[in-house]
């Protein structure tokens, strides 16, 4: 896509019932305001964040380097959803306004850091009259000589100029890499290259270790969650529906947080045997399991992901008490297995093991554990479906594009933060199964950084042996 095309996109600025703007009207707007002084103080992180500039920098010498921030995206017609920058974006600029674009441009052996951001627009039309960057309508941008002192950045630009400034780099044969997905008219103008995935992958790869400051972040979205938690609880006694639960999580998010990482699942009775049911729209028994698989994201974007599986009444039955304790077993084993040196999938290994043991303990498999286990059969997995461990950070589902060799066939290494979640779900249609186990789904999730010795488990402030959950939803519905 030309300069010229990109800047003939359909205007999503202005709506159908949106009024006339006649000459006198923006002539009158644009005067009489008063001067607002620009802030100069910089991002808190500002020395971690041009830390990792300058290491990407170094990666890729005489390169230049364009990664966005994204963009909004609609909801319904002219109603976007909550803007959230890009996670790579995040990590090397902190935050970002939408359709915030960071380009490291080749200087010597360096690079000079040019950021396309938001201008201020009070004096035009565009204002009062523009929905999507007019600041009447969305509130003041941080605007160019702020981002510049904020970011630590050597310039900026405003957003209408990324246009022609992409179409003179793409046109000039410059060695160039971008990190698509996040910005349709950028990816319209140039389809990746292999040169884009291995810069994707390069990203994702910085992010697997964590620093102490994410680690204080992750520990902190743990913190919230629980609290999170246990307001859902407290609903225990008089809740009547999932959208409850959500909403109750949802509220201690917006409060004390920037949002939920992901859309929270809380899964009822049998809804707990769909994995990723957010629906969230049935009914809650008083004899039910519910499943809340719920996560904070801190204002910095870093997320929790934390699993448990709760008693509505407040006490397992025998049945639902006999899964969860093999489910608890697994978590445990694999938990234990976290240690730098150790195979990514050695906690996956531990807790199938677990599982399938488990499995023909309660007479649902009918073969031996070797046949359970073996690799060309896999009969466990009717079961279970997915592995235990996903690395965690700015996405829940964090370094997607790393190299197999460094994460799923990978070690661990100290500064990784991984969850460990095994889970069985016995669908409530399921002839295998006994009648009287049909319909439990548990899982059990905790997020556990690898540290020079060991584990720590960040979420383990939420009690998860059985008896424990138990006190702890007495203690908090007795009131």
């Amino acid at each position: 896509m030309s300069a010229e095309e990109l800047q003939q996109r359909p205007d999503t600025s202005k709506a159908s019932h949106d009024p006339d703007t006649p000459p006198a009207l923006v002539a009158f707007m644009a005067s009489d305001w008063l001067d607002v002084p620009p802030a100069s103080a910089a991002h808190p992180q500002l020395a971690r964040l041009r830390a990792r500039r300058e290491a990407l920098s170094r990666a890729y010498p005489g390169v230049t380097l364009v990664i966005p921030a994204g963009q909004e995206h609609v909801r319904a017609n002219d109603t976007n959803f909550r803007f959230r920058p890009s996670s790579d974006f995040v990590y090397f600029m902190g935050d970002g306004e939408p359709g915030a674009l960071l380009v490291l441009e080749p200087d010597g052996a360096a690079h000079r850091t040019l950021l396309f951001a938001p201008a201020h627009n009070r004096g035009t039309a565009d204002f009062f009259t523009d929905r999507v960057h007019g600041e009447l309508w969305v509130g003041r941008h941080r605007g160019l000589d702020e981002s510049r002192s904020y970011y630590g950045v050597d310039r900026t630009a405003p957003l209408g100029e990324i246009g022609a400034y992409l179409h003179d780099l793409f046109a000039s044969k410059v060695p160039a890499v971008v990190l698509h997905g996040h910005n349709h008219a950028l990816d319209a103008m140039r389809a990746p290259t292999d040169a884009d995935r291995e810069f994707a992958t390069h990203c994702s790869e910085m992010r697997l270790i964590k620093d102490e400051y994410e680690i204080a972040e992750l520990r902190k979205a743990c913190e919230i969650t629980k609290r999170g938690f246990e307001d859902a609880i407290r609903l225990f006694p008089r809740v009547k529906s999932e959208r409850e639960i959500e909403a109750a999580f949802w509220s201690r998010a917006r409060i004390e947080a920037n949002d939920v990482g992901y859309l929270t699942i809380a899964a009822a009775g049998h809804h707990a045997c769909t994995l990723h049911w957010n629906r969230n729209d049935g009914t809650v028994e008083p004899r039910a399991l519910l499943l809340l698989d719920a996560g904070v994201e801190c204002d910095s974007l870093y997320t929790a992901d934390v699993t448990r599986t709760l008693p509505i009444s407040g006490r397992y039955t025998p049945e639902q008490r006999a899964v969860y304790d093999i489910v608890l077993e697994a978590q445990r084993v694999g938990i234990d297995a976290v240690a730098p040196g150790v195979d990514f999938l050695e906690p996956n290994r531990r807790a199938m093991r677990v599982l399938a043991e488990g499995l023909l303990d309660l007479g649902i498999l009918r073969v031996s554990l070797d046949e359970a286990l073996d690799p060309e059969r896999q009969y466990y997995r009717r079961y279970t479906l997915h592995n235990v461990s996903h690395m965690l950070g700015l996405d829940v589902h964090d370094c997607a594009a790393a190299r197999a060799e460094h994460y799923r066939y990978g070690a661990l290494r100290e500064g990784m933060v991984l969850t460990v979640e095994p889970g069985l779900y016995f669908q409530p249609d399921d002839a295998t199964v006994p009648e009287r186990f049909r319909g439990i789904g548990v899982r059990i999730e905790d997020d556990i950084v690898v540290t020079a010795n060991g584990r720590e488990n960040l979420s383990g402030i939420l009690p998860s042996r059985a008896d424990a959950v138990e006190r702890w939803i007495a203690e908090l519905t007795s009131s």
